[in-house]
């Protein structure tokens, strides 16, 4: 299973972001807080270089809540400003005009001292696919302005939105970048519903969530599946115990490991299991995985999955 998905319309948007880059006083770049930095596209410290930075960290509702002040820590000292969000109830959301006018206060103070009071702040909005961006527009917006769905690759161009606080909004379209360096990065993305699950075997990534949570989080598993997660156990064996408790079998008697798939993907992705981070700062200086591995062996002796 090799994670990548990187459409024509991407390379044409990172052009598109190059050349307007100049006519913004600042760049927002929203991320998703159970992944900060799978979320992160790295072409964008190239394209956005030498600009303010807001990071808008979003789905705290899905994400550990102690993670998350970690990570606000972690970007502040970064000298990044923060403001953390759930774009879909709107919460936090008032936050960013106060935070960006925060940001840019040196810059205000240089337009009002040349006589350029109330002139507009132009911010360039940026989130890979399927990361919340056009619902936080139209939060901050108060109006249906960008197309939101639940699904990567729905914004194609850039568009211009006004706020009423005295700031336009630049729209781009979500994007990936074309090689993830560390192949855990890619996992995350697919973890969270960043890149689309028909490119995907289901099956697989389901059991390397399942290896990570057994890992992070067991009392999750233990709590909505009714079993008490091995650690050290392979994920297609976890995935397997979780069929069995649900009782999801096909004609024949065997587990069927799909359905579970996405049952557990989906309730991952909901929350249902609980509010959850795959990465904290400390994971950091971690190298980069050049190949993951799925713990374990199948009954014949051979490894199960790599990729």
């Amino acid at each position: 299973m090799n994670i990548q998905w990187y459409p024509g319309h991407m390379t044409k948007t990172k052009r598109m972001m190059a050349e307007n880059i100049r006519h913004v006083d600042a760049v927002c770049e929203i991320l998703d807080a159970r992944i900060p930095v799978s979320s992160r596209n790295p072409d964008l410290d190239k394209i956005a270089k030498g600009k303010p930075r807001l990071v808008i960290l979003n789905r705290i509702d899905l994400a550990d809540n102690n993670a998350t002040k970690e990570w606000v820590n972690y970007f502040k000292n970064k000298g990044s400003a923060v403001v953390e969000i759930n774009a879909k109830s709107g919460q936090g959301v008032n936050k960013f005009a106060p935070a960006l006018r925060e940001l840019l206060g040196e810059k205000i103070t240089y337009f009002e001292e040349r006589g350029l009071v109330g002139r507009l702040l132009k911010v360039m909005i940026c989130g890979i696919p399927n990361v919340g961006k056009s619902t936080f527009i139209n939060r901050v917006a108060g109006h249906n302005v960008a197309k939101a769905e639940d699904r990567p690759g729905v914004t194609r161009g850039k568009q211009w939105i006004r706020v009423d606080a005295g700031i336009d909004m630049m729209d781009t379209p979500g994007i990936l970048w074309p090689k993830f360096e560390d192949k855990r990065a890619g996992l995350n993305l697919a973890f969270t519903g960043a890149v689309k699950d028909d490119i995907l075997d289901i099956e697989t990534l389901a059991a390397f969530l399942m290896e990570e949570l057994s890992v992070r989080y067991p009392k999750a598993i233990e709590t909505r599946y009714k079993f008490t997660p091995d650690p050290e156990a392979c994920g297609y064996t976890l995935l397997e115990e979780a069929a069995k408790k649900r009782g999801c079998r096909i004609s024949g008697g065997d587990f069927d490991l799909e359905r579970m798939a996405r049952v557990f993907l989906n309730e991952f992705r909901d929350g249902t299991l609980g509010r959850m981070t795959l990465e904290m700062p400390e994971d950091m200086g971690r190298a980069p995985a050049e190949t993951l591995e799925l713990r374990g062996f199948d009954s014949d002796g051979m490894l199960t999955q790599e990729f």
